[in-house]
Formats: structure tokens, C-alpha cells, sequence
């Protein structure tokens, strides 16, 4: 019985073949694949305000944890760059490469400017994913810092005028996010960023690398900060952050040993639905 049924569909086969034959056309090829749609960067959704959402760190069911590096230069700082000062920090991205750490540069439009090789470096490499720091370090807020302010009417130009320093430099694609100079915010410039699509990227750790020279306070404060899902700030510029790379070195395996994986921004904001912390919209 298998057998004859087997013939009957052999039969019915050869009879499609020859009816396509006898009209001039061949049998129907089965169509192309359809090429699946390119992957987005995670973002999270604007507030119930409509305001620009905030991240500060994943879920703390994961021992998993972003490192972040600010490279910070200013408008007015090309002369001091002129004159031999370096904002930039080849060494520590060379050990984040050597030890195969995934990690966040958020790094300002002057920054790409002057040190467009690097930024072309860094935007290319995979293991690496380059945010915006606005263009020129310029505070978002009054009172931040002592930092020069960006007018109102002008913050989202500002991020728009990093993210065409970061194309120009040569990298293709710069991430939907946004780290305010100084971390300072408000219900203002929340507002004033929204039609810029960014998710605001903040931190639960702070690395006090900033002007620091002794490695082991850098990388114990580190340590003695993370939990599960952490986003660690830390510094990309060699005059004012001198001994990050030392302790990124100390960092790294010991978190290893503690069970933590390392990742990219990107991938603690795509599990924000699994229990991701935002802060709370300013008033």
C-alpha cells in the first residue's frame, strides 16, 4: 500500500512538470527569503509626561554590570590640547581590549574633533558602543558644577550637533543615548530633549576617578559599589582621570571572580522591562 501510494504522488509530480511544459512556462521557484528588518538599539519609552526617559541601572536579578567612560573635552579646551594636554586615553581602551571588557563611551562632539581617529576606533570596534555627552560639555542645568550652561531653546541642537561630530569622525552608528554633563538635570531639559529620541543614561555607581591618582581608592570604590545590573561611570581622559586604566585592571577580574559579566549600556536597557530602575521625572 506504501509503495502504491508512493508511485500515485510521483505520478501527480511528473504530471505538474509536464502541464507547465505544455503551457511554455517553467514550474513557480519558491521566493526569495525575506531578509529580517535590522536590529534597534534598546530604548525605553518617554515618560507619562512625554518627557525623555531615565535610565539608571538594570535589573538586580543579573550579575551583570556597564562600565562607562566619559571622554569630556570642551569647546575651549583645543588650545590646552594644542599645547600637549591629552583628554584622550589610548592605553586604557587598549587594556578594555586586552581584557575583552565590553563597554559604554559617552564622549562629547569636541572630543570626536579632536581625536577623530580614535572615535572612528572605538565606533567600529564591536566590543565598544559610543553615546552622546553633548557636544561640548556644556551643563544642562545651572548650578552644575561650575560648568557653562546650554540655553533652552538650544539643548537639542547641541546633541544633534555631537551626533554630526561622531559621522564625520567616521562612526556609522552612535547610540540613542544620552549622558547629561555633570549628571545634572531637570523637568526642563528632560522636555527640552524629547523630539531627540535619546533614553538619558545615568549611574548607581560612581567611580571617582575624576582627578584621582591613587588607583586602589578608584577601584574599591568600584567594588564596594556594584550590585547586580550596575552602571558604573568612570573617565576617558588622561589629564583628568589619571589612574583609571590602572584601576580598571584591578577592577575587571575581580569582579570576574565575583560571578559579574561585563556588558554594553545597551543591554541592561533592553531587560529595563525585567525590572530596570529609572529615576523618578523632576518636578
Amino acid at each position: 500500500m506504501i509503495i502504491l501510494l508512493r508511485r500515485a504522488a510521483a505520478v501527480s509530480a511528473l504530471i505538474a512538470v509536464l502541464a507547465a511544459c505544455g503551457t511554455g512556462r517553467s514550474p513557480r521557484a519558491a521566493p526569495p527569503p525575506v531578509a529580517a528588518p535590522p536590529s534597534r538599539p534598546a530604548t525605553l519609552a518617554p515618560g507619562p509626561a512625554g518627557l525623555t526617559p531615565v535610565f539608571e541601572h538594570g535589573p538586580r536579578t543579573r550579575r551583570a554590570v556597564a562600565l562607562t567612560f566619559d571622554a569630556d573635552m570642551t569647546s575651549g579646551q583645543g588650545a590646552r590640547a594644542a599645547a600637549g594636554e591629552r583628554f584622550d586615553h589610548p592605553r586604557l581602551i587598549a587594556t578594555l581590549r586586552a581584557l575583552k571588557v565590553p563597554a559604554t563611551v559617552f564622549m562629547t562632539g569636541r572630543w570626536a574633533e579632536q581625536y577623530p581617529d580614535q572615535a572612528r576606533s572605538i565606533g567600529r570596534d564591536p566590543l565598544f558602543e559610543v553615546a552622546n555627552h553633548s557636544y561640548s560639555h556644556y551643563a544642562y542645568t545651572r548650578d552644575c558644577y561650575g560648568l557653562p550652561t546650554v540655553a533652552e531653546g538650544r539643548m537639542r541642537s547641541d546633541v544633534e550637533r555631537a551626533y554630526a561630530a561622531f559621522r564625520k569622525a567616521g562612526v556609522a552608528d552612535p547610540m540613542p543615548y544620552f549622558r547629561f554633563p555633570g549628571g545634572c538635570y531637570d523637568r526642563r531639559a528632560l522636555k527640552a530633549l524629547t523630539p531627540a529620541g535619546v533614553t538619558a543614561v545615568q549611574w548607581d555607581v560612581v567611580g571617582g576617578d575624576a582627578f584621582e591618582s591613587d588607583p586602589d581608592v578608584v577601584a574599591r570604590q568600584v567594588l564596594d559599589g556594584v550590585r547586580p545590573g550596575s552602571v558604573v561611570v568612570l573617565h576617558c581622559t588622561r589629564s583628568a582621570a589619571p589612574a583609571t586604566e590602572r584601576a580598571v585592571r584591578a577592577i575587571v577580574p575581580e569582579l570576574r571572580r565575583e560571578g559579574y559579566r561585563f556588558v554594553k549600556v545597551s543591554e541592561l536597557i533592553a531587560t529595563a522591562d525585567s525590572g530596570a530602575r529609572t529615576r523618578p521625572e523632576p518636578r
